[in-house]
């Protein structure tokens, strides 16, 4: 399955550990679209191109991807944009949110689109959630 992991850039890099974790759970069985999300030092990969050429490029891996893995943990422009784009493509979508570092926008749950939110606390019981629905699927 292809997926796409969608985790706050711009709008702040404190979980990229618990997105690095959840990134190599999922390669383990999956193609990962979006595995530059777990890596720290990213951004210096993509200081060659434009924001329109890096939103048309994940645009097209969220049309690809059979499913959505969303990290909301971090207030994200980004993240709310690429679940609306999941959303308006008919995608499939697993939320991920850690209750102690924010509250989750009524945008997100307001939505029943994305009636299924998983709370986790660590990225342990991040992994253990998505081991649990991606052997649903």
């Amino acid at each position: 399955m292809k997926i796409y992991f969608s985790g706050s850039i711009r709008g702040g890099r404190d979980r990229v550990d618990v997105y690095r974790a959840v990134i190599d759970f999922l390669k383990l069985d999956h193609v990962v679209l979006t595995e530059h999300v777990g890596d720290v030092d990213f951004l210096d990969s993509e200081s060659g191109m434009d924001d329109a050429s890096i939103r048309d490029r994940d645009v097209a891996w969220i049309r690809e991807a059979d499913l959505v893995v969303a990290d909301c943990s971090i207030p994200s422009l980004g993240v709310g944009y690429e679940l609306a784009c999941a959303e308006c493509f008919d995608k499939p979508v697993i939320l991920l949110h850690d209750p102690d570092v924010s509250d989750l926008s009524a945008m997100i749950s307001g939505d029943g689109y994305f009636s299924d939110v998983n709370y986790y606390h660590n990225a342990d019981e991040a992994v253990a959630i998505l081991r649990q629905k991606l052997a649903a699927l």
